[in-house]
């Protein structure tokens, strides 16, 4: 997870966000355990309100579960949500921003490369 904060944003968001990117790239599948608040707020040093905060938020969007007694666990069906959502959000607010910013430097789309060449 993160070890380093932003102080643009408060940290239970960035905390919150880290658990969204650990659900979108596979590292908490549906259906796993998020760590509990106290070994997350020992390991970086946070208070357990913090932590309990981001969970809670997660919990709101529907991404989280609370099961007493239990703990807190990811939904099914969480990744394609998430999925949807940050598709809509990059071609709403993300893509519309590329595209101005290919046709500034005068870049044809058909011209850019398809994929990294690390990928290859």
């Amino acid at each position: 997870m993160v070890t380093q904060w932003n102080d643009s944003q408060p940290i239970y968001w960035q905390l919150k966000e880290r658990t969204i990117a650990m659900i979108l790239d596979g590292t908490l599948a549906e259906g796993d355990a998020l760590p509990s608040v106290r070994s997350v707020a020992s390991e970086f040093q946070l208070n357990p309100i913090t932590v309990s905060k981001s969970y809670q938020a997660l919990v709101d969007e529907g991404l989280v579960e609370k099961r007493r007694g239990l703990g807190m666990f990811v939904c099914e069906g969480a990744r394609r949500q998430l999925m949807d959502s940050e598709r809509r959000k990059f071609i709403d607010e993300e893509w519309p921003a590329t595209l101005e910013r290919i046709a500034q430097l005068g870049l044809e789309l058909e011209a850019l490369p398809r994929h990294n060449d690390n990928d290859s």
